[in-house]
């Protein structure tokens, strides 16, 4: 199955808005991108995503991808710089073990709506919606192989 197949359009549609609700609290950009395979340590290869989708590219460094390789069964969720010197070790492990437990039980869309608005309270903390704050990063759910 291609990975722009791997959701719904109503499920694409659910997660955009959950996005855009996480924004509204914090400065920081959140984004998922799913795929189909990952070949290599996840971590990695989100860093090569994240850079692929010019992550770094905001004023505060504080974007957050949440990568997904379904058929892998792997994931990872990375900051930028600004986010990374700021935050405490294991930071996104809390939402990484929401994601992999409703991953588990088929529960896809629950887990990432779950984990992206996680994101948006834990970004909110360190970095808090500004009036001048503009959206930095698309938050349509972008798609690998």
């Amino acid at each position: 199955m291609a990975a722009s197949k791997f959701l719904s359009d109503s499920d694409k549609s659910l997660l955009i808005k959950e996005i855009e609700s996480a924004e509204l609290n914090t400065s920081g950009e959140i984004r998922v991108h799913i795929e189909s395979k990952c070949n290599s340590d996840p971590i990695s290869r989100a860093i090569t995503v994240f850079n692929a989708l010019k992550m770094y590219r905001t004023k505060e460094r504080n974007a957050v991808l949440i990568y997904i390789a379904y058929e892998s069964k792997k994931l990872a969720i990375i900051g930028d710089a600004g986010i990374n010197s700021t935050v405490p070790e294991g930071f996104w492990d809390d939402v990484k073990d929401v994601l992999v437990s409703h991953f588990a039980s088929n529960q896809i869309v629950d887990g990432l709506r779950i984990a992206i608005r996680m994101t948006g309270d834990k970004l909110r903390d360190y970095f808090p919606h500004k009036t001048d704050d503009t959206n930095e990063q698309s938050n349509e759910i972008s798609f690998g192989e």
